[in-house]
């Protein structure tokens, strides 16, 4: 950027108005990223409190919605942040207590959409986890959720989709003509790391970089090159003779790389599900004479529970996983203690300030420079 994010609102002159809407799956998050665009623009001298624009989406008895904006977005530069991942929102359907899926928070997506009536300057929707983003091919007669959802907000006037470590980037090729940002949170996670793990050493001879499969490859290699360690990956070799859970299971995991004995290990991956991938790894590699392991997953969803990770804490196979507020966390797993929380709220105001202003995102985008400044910070280079 050519200047600094904290001054953007002075040196540059704004699309339009800001506007920030929050659906109720990231009301935590979207108060941290109000806080620091509300700071940046009191010390460029505007009188601002807040740039939150209070919506709603209730529920009929039978189950019907609708969304509502409880104040004027006309010539706003409306930001739509939205969790499809928060299970944690609930509605009243027939009297029951119903968890609000994915495909429930992209309906109410859709109808704040609706409810601006195309009042607004220009819609961009910020959506950490992508809407169908796991089922980003087909293999036979498959459905392709995230194109056709990608393509329905195009349709519906949003003009940029702003993502975090999408599963598969290159599902933005459904919608070409639209902005798509896919943002990787890796100084963030190196910064928590350098800062909770106190005697970790990230030197070629004592740290290593472990891919958990050929998916995640890229991901890893970047950690690789900006702390210049080496890297092994590991493969997964599945049954293609039966189906289970809608998917080929694993027969193993295959190691290729260089030896990992005697040094710290850290494993990146988009999304921890289960879990059971990401400790077999760690079992794994404990097989082979690893030292600590360290895992992270931008979206740490622990679908069945804790308590192997508990286990494999206690028994010291694993010794931290680290995960971002991107989207919803239980407070059991909040407070673990081989978990580590990491904010990337500050890093989403940057890219709604850059969008606002027109000006290019690349650093952003590419943070190696505060990475080499983290490194020298703590004497890593």
């Amino acid at each position: 950027m050519t200047a600094s994010s904290e001054n953007l609102f002075s040196t540059e002159s704004s699309a339009a108005p800001i506007g920030i809407i929050a659906m109720n799956s990231v009301t935590e998050l979207g108060g941290k990223i109000d806080s620091f665009l509300v700071e940046w623009a009191k010390r460029a001298g505007y009188d601002v409190d807040s740039f939150l624009i209070e919506c709603e989406c209730p529920r009929f008895s039978s189950g019907d919605g609708k969304g509502f904006i409880k104040s004027t977005v006309r010539g706003k530069d409306l930001f739509i942040i939205v969790d499809v991942g928060n299970y944690n929102i609930k509605y009243d359907y027939f009297g029951h207590q119903n968890a609000m899926s994915p495909d429930d928070h992209f309906q109410d997506l859709k109808r704040i959409i609706q409810a601006a009536s195309g009042k607004a300057h220009r819609i961009s929707v910020i959506m950490p986890i992508l809407y169908g983003g796991r089922q980003h091919r087909r293999n036979y007669r498959e459905s392709l959720d995230c194109a056709c959802a990608l393509q329905e907000l195009e349709a519906m006037g949003v003009s940029n989709i702003v993502t975090v470590d999408a599963h598969d980037p290159r599902v933005q090729n459904a919608v070409p003509l639209m902005g798509f940002d896919n943002v990787m949170p890796t100084y963030q996670v190196l910064k928590a790391m350098l800062k909770d793990i106190k005697d970790i050493n990230l030197s070629k001879e004592n740290f290593m970089i472990v891919s958990p499969d050929e998916g995640a490859l890229n991901r890893n290699m970047y950690y690789a090159s900006v702390l210049g360690v080496e890297m092994g990956m590991f493969y997964k070799r599945r049954d293609f003779s039966t189906i289970v859970n809608g998917r080929n299971p694993i027969v193993a995991h295959e190691y290729l790389g260089n030896p990992v004995e005697g040094k710290d290990i850290f494993v990146a991956d988009d999304i921890i599900s289960s879990g059971e991938s990401m400790l077999d790894l760690a079992y794994a590699l404990k097989e082979k004479k690893a030292g600590r392991i360290f895992a992270y997953a931008t979206y740490a969803i622990f679908t069945n529970g804790l308590d192997k990770f508990d286990k494999a804490y206690e028994d010291g196979i694993i010794d931290g996983v680290f995960g971002t507020n991107l989207t919803y966390r239980t407070p059991e797993l909040l407070s673990r203690p081989w978990f580590h929380d990491v904010d990337v709220s500050k890093y989403i105001a940057y890219f709604i300030e850059a969008i606002n202003h027109d000006v290019s995102i690349s650093k952003i985008i590419d943070p190696h420079t505060k990475i080499e400044n983290l490194l020298i910070k703590y004497g890593m280079k």
